[in-house]
């Protein structure tokens, strides 16, 4: 048997000091209340239903398809990639998905010191990895450790642009993170392009007018070998969505 490693994060009602736009929210309904609308809806009371119970049901009050482990479409990064219309998560091929994957380590670098071509390359020679066209590369930050804290936005190295384009000039469509974001830290982007007064800066990796998927909130990849694994990352079908929550596995063969 393979053995699976979940790459997800747990989803869990947000804190209330969290914003609204990052906020997940949760209603929580037990077997009692089930039992209540099973009554109401079909006139079949607690004594016809086994222990008196009904079904327990979950409702998201509030759930953004960025605000818990999701993969980005095209069509977050603009409407438009390559002069043509950016593709929804939707319209994207199920192969990107199910791949070969490779870990490249970025513990060590601090808050806002993105990846470099050299650094990418230097740790896919490291994982003893020989990246081919359709490989999902996953870079380790060990950020997934403050999923719970108020600033998890804030951390992460993040990837260059530059980084990004050379992956995807290898023929790699799908990219992932163990933190908040692909780029290094929106505050630290917003700083710098205000400072420099020039497009291009702020979000540089996502607007790369390139054809490619981002998996952000990944979790737990330490626990992946640094190659010969694969990663199963299918998103939900969302019909014209930016993104959708997915459920991100890592499998190493016995």
């Amino acid at each position: 048997m393979p053995r699976f490693v979940d790459l997800t994060a747990p989803i869990t009602p947000s804190p209330a000091e969290l914003p609204d736009i990052l906020r997940t929210d949760v209603e929580f309904s037990d077997h009692a209340e089930g039992a209540r609308t099973i009554e109401a809806m079909l006139g079949v009371g607690p004594e016809l239903l086994r222990d008196g119970e009904g079904w327990a049901v979950e409702t998201f009050t509030r759930l953004g398809t960025h605000n818990s482990t999701h993969v980005d479409a095209p069509y977050h990064y603009n409407s438009t990639i390559s002069g043509e219309p950016a593709k929804t998560i939707d319209q994207l091929p199920l192969e990107w998905f199910y791949a070969p994957g490779v870990v490249l380590d970025m513990s060590h670098k601090a808050d806002g010191d993105a990846m470099t071509v050299a650094e990418a390359q230097r740790a896919i020679d490291a994982a003893g990895h020989d990246l081919r066209a359709g490989d999902i590369v996953l870079v380790r930050t060990d950020r997934d450790q403050f999923l719970d804290a108020l600033d998890y936005m804030a951390r992460g190295p993040g990837v260059t642009v530059e980084a990004t384009r050379w992956l995807h000039e290898q023929g790699v469509r799908v990219m992932g993170i163990d933190a908040w974001g692909w780029d290094a830290p929106l505050h630290l982007q917003a700083a710098e392009a205000k400072e420099r007064g020039e497009a291009g800066i702020f979000w540089a990796a996502h607007q790369a007018d390139l054809e490619y998927c981002q998996i952000e909130r990944l979790a737990n990849l330490r626990e992946l070998p640094p190659t010969g694994f694969l990663v199963s990352v299918f998103p939900l079908r969302l019909v014209g969505g930016s993104a959708a929550p997915a459920r991100a596995v890592g499998i190493i063969p016995s």
